[in-house]
């Protein structure tokens, strides 16, 4: 039972954003614009706050501008964000046709939450390495709790992020043994911080303020590994 705890963390966002989408589909009809855009707003909010209390928890500078720097141009040259959008517009046709772009801007957003922070690599290592599920199982308590309050403003998309949850939390905890002894605590922070800066991005896009082609700078999440080898 290797892979529980990211079992029950990705159920939990499914069961969690399933009776968000209910009040999504209960509610859609009485909410006025005005409502729907102070909750945006306000979900923008909390992601300032959340991405707050990571940005700051590396300490080597060179290590988050070189891994921001190439990951963007990785990011860019293989176009993640475009072929993302692609995938988000694809299934919004299949399973949520007429929901006027806020499956994509719910996928990511949630991916983005449920994804980018250390209790997703901590949890992960410890359910490969010990088979200790404790840590995403706490975690999974509050993405179900963050899927029913998205899912209830951004709609279906929302649910699809517990395929990346699967995959990413998945791939770290089989691999547990083999990426384990790179994943130092220093790594870890330097994670945090680019994912945290991630974060900060997406409150600007819901905000209103900056749309950024956040899914190009995906990469620039895994080359601390990489850069605090000599750095």
């Amino acid at each position: 039972m290797i892979l529980l705890g990211t079992a029950v963390n990705a159920l939990g966002v499914l069961g969690g954003g399933t009776l968000g989408l209910g009040v999504h589909h209960l509610l859609r009809r009485g909410i006025p614009e005005r409502f729907s855009e102070r909750i945006m707003e306000g979900i923008g909010l909390c992601t300032v706050c959340i991405a707050a209390g990571g940005i700051l928890s590396g300490s080597k500078t060179l290590v988050t501008i070189l891994s921001m720097v190439v990951g963007a141009v990785i990011g860019e040259w293989l176009d993640l964000d475009g072929k993302i959008a692609a995938l988000s517009r694809r299934l919004e046709e299949r399973f949520a046709k007429g929901s006027g772009g806020s499956f994509s801007k719910g996928f990511m957003t949630a991916t983005l939450l449920f994804c980018v922070g250390t209790m997703s690599i901590l949890g992960s290592l410890d359910s490969g390495l010990r088979n200790d599920h404790a840590t995403l199982f706490a975690k999974s308590v509050m993405d179900t709790i963050s899927a029913c309050i998205f899912a209830s403003s951004l709609g279906a998309g929302v649910l699809f992020s517990a395929v990346p949850i699967l995959l990413y939390q998945g791939s770290i905890t089989l691999l547990a043994n083999v990426v384990g002894p790179y994943l130092t605590e220093t790594v870890i922070a330097e994670m945090n911080t680019v994912g945290s800066l991630l974060l900060l991005g997406l409150s600007l896009d819901l905000l209103g303020i900056k749309h950024l082609k956040l899914m190009n700078y995906l990469p620039a999440m895994f080359l601390p590994i990489l850069f605090c080898l000599f750095l």
